[in-house]
């Protein structure tokens, strides 16, 4: 299946580039969500016309991504969990306790763009989380996991 990205696509391609993808991804994923049409001649020549107004709106989304990526290197979260005296937690710190606690020190994430490598954390301790926030831009979140009282 050929299709036209109307937006850069990680491990795909840039804004106007012509790929060739299996159906199920680009029916299923890139063509409801927005980020790619069919190559058809019509539609490579109504993209053609609207390529400045696309490549307007992804600098936008660059700037920002770099705005909100700058807010997050600067916060350092500390997030109070229950645990044992070994420093395991009961239970562990996952994304809805990633984002309530960056939504608290005033920074807004999505459950999507929180890339957990090693699952949840289970231990107390401080970790740093890879933010992504645009195809080219990822942000690095510290967290400080503290035993609760």
């Amino acid at each position: 299946m050929n299709i036209i990205l109307l937006e850069q696509v990680a491990n795909l391609g840039n804004l106007g580039d012509k790929v060739s993808v299996k159906p199920g991804y680009g029916r299923n994923f890139l063509i409801p969500g927005g980020k790619a049409v069919l190559a058809t001649a019509d539609r490579i020549a109504e993209f053609e016309t609207r390529r400045a107004d696309l490549e307007k709106a992804a600098a936008e989304r660059l700037a920002s991504a770099q705005t909100r990526a700058e807010a997050v290197e600067k916060l350092s979260l500390s997030i109070t969990h229950q645990a044992g005296e070994e420093g395991k937690l009961f239970g562990s710190v996952g994304l809805p306790d990633i984002i309530k606690a960056s939504a608290d020190a005033g920074v807004e994430l999505e459950k999507q763009e929180i890339k957990l490598s090693e699952g949840a954390i289970r231990q107390v301790g401080e970790f740093e989380v890879a933010i992504h926030l645009h195809a080219d831009v990822i942000a690095t979140l510290k967290i400080e996991v503290v035993a609760e009282d």
